[in-house]
């Protein structure tokens, strides 16, 4: 499994630790630029020199740790054996343990930006490979659906209970 090592101590590195801490407590809109330098030491200018604005940084930040989340529930799939069904249901649930125990549950919660792809869906897709090809989209809007709620309020064991029970 990928660990986030950041660029030491540099701005860049900084910025990058500060993103994830605040984008993963709060939403995207709720996260000023001030408060990111200002939690990282740096000027504003600095997060524009290395990311441009503060939806690259965000996309910088959430594309780590959206990596991070899909290693972890790859893993969880092929550790399943031949029952595909168990093996997703499996990787749905150590996906959702690990975004809460993380703190990601904003910066998971959301679906991706932009015209990237959604490569939690496509994951899911290729696990279930005789499913219906929206299987995918469906049940990642599912486990997103729980994050938020956890995000919002709801216990963890609920949201888990929510996708184990998922037919």
């Amino acid at each position: 499994m990928r660990q986030w090592i950041p660029v030491s101590t540099s701005p860049k590195g900084r910025l990058a630790l500060a993103a994830v801490k605040a984008f993963g407590a709060r939403p995207f809109d709720a996260v000023t630029v001030g408060e990111l330098s200002a939690a990282a030491n740096v000027t504003t200018g600095a997060l524009y020199h290395h990311f441009g604005s503060k939806l690259g940084l965000y996309a910088f930040v959430r594309d780590d740790v959206e990596r991070r989340l899909l290693d972890r529930m790859e893993g969880a799939v092929a550790a399943a054996g031949d029952d595909r069904a168990a093996a997703v249901k499996g990787a749905l649930v150590v996906g959702l343990d690990f975004a809460v125990r993380e703190g990601f549950t904003h910066i998971l919660g959301d679906p991706p930006a932009g015209a990237g792809g959604d490569r939690l869906a496509e994951m899911l897709t290729a696990s279930l490979s005789t499913a219906p090809p929206l299987l995918g989209r469906v049940l990642a809007a599912a486990w997103r659906a729980a994050l938020a709620a956890v995000a919002e309020g709801a216990e963890p064991e609920q949201a888990r209970a929510a996708l184990l029970a998922l037919a």
